[in-house]
């Protein structure tokens, strides 16, 4: 049984004078945060309070990389060509890194988002792409994805390190992949159940899929999304039941 779990959120999504979560409260929670690079959310004062509030707070530091896609929040597939994708990578990471290191931390880790994310799980020209702009940028930088995945084999074939992640309110589907966006049980309410989830995923490595399966899922952090309704109480929920079954909530890129 692990004795450890990092416990991560999508942040630093707001942009101008609109609004997405409560960053303030999530971040006294988690133990890493995926920022936005201002691609698909955040914009520089959103990254310089986020990775300020972080470091305030102890908290990992990771750069959430997407598609160039504003108004569709990065969650519009895009035919993007990969030399393209691999200079908008480094473009958000370089960015990220130099406001978190006015703000006292640095980036630590990258986590692709939305559309993008879901493309590398079996895209291996756009995750080869992502793979090499990040161990261009700093080959000691961990990506964080889903297991079993495209990124995840592309990732280690650059040298990088890789972290498993699974979620702990979003659907899955019988192959591992997560129930897309739209579709019936993608996206989980039931703050009760996404506690015990979150639990039986550190405990037992296994998770129901949307058709009642079960299937063994690797897992070094999981993901509570910040812009999910009721995110600050659904993190508190999984923090405290983590900690009820005697599992530390810790960094895996402190």
């Amino acid at each position: 049984m692990k004795r450890t779990i990092d416990l991560n959120s999508d942040l630093g999504e707001s942009f101008g004078a609109w609004r997405m979560g409560d960053d303030e409260a999530m971040l006294e929670l988690v133990s890493s945060a995926n920022i936005a690079c201002g691609f698909h959310a955040g914009d520089a004062s959103v990254m310089l309070s986020s990775c300020t509030t972080a470091a305030r707070n102890g908290v990992a530091v990771g750069a959430h990389v997407s598609y160039r896609d504003l108004a569709g929040f990065g969650r519009r597939a895009m035919d993007v060509p990969s030399s393209e994708l691999y200079a908008d990578v480094l473009y958000q990471l370089a960015a990220l890194d130099g406001i978190a290191r006015v703000a006292g931390t640095r980036v630590a880790y990258v986590k692709p988002h939305g559309a993008l994310y879901n493309r590398i799980v079996s895209d291996e020209e756009q995750a080869d792409a992502v793979a090499r702009a990040v161990a261009d940028f700093d080959l000691a930088l961990p990506l964080l994805g889903l297991a079993g995945s495209s990124i995840a084999r592309r990732a280690r074939d650059r040298g990088l390190s890789f972290v498993h992640e699974a979620f702990v309110d979003r659907g899955y589907l019988a192959d591992g992949s997560l129930v897309p966006r739209g579709w019936p049980g993608d996206l989980l309410t039931d703050v009760d159940a996404i506690a015990a989830r979150a639990v039986g995923l550190v405990i037992d490595g296994r998770v129901a899929t949307a058709d009642g399966t079960v299937i063994d899922v690797a897992v070094d952090s999981l993901c509570v999304h910040g812009d999910t309704p009721g995110a600050v109480g659904m993190a508190r929920a999984v923090r405290s039941a983590l900690t009820a079954a005697g599992i530390r909530i810790e960094a895996f890129a402190p």
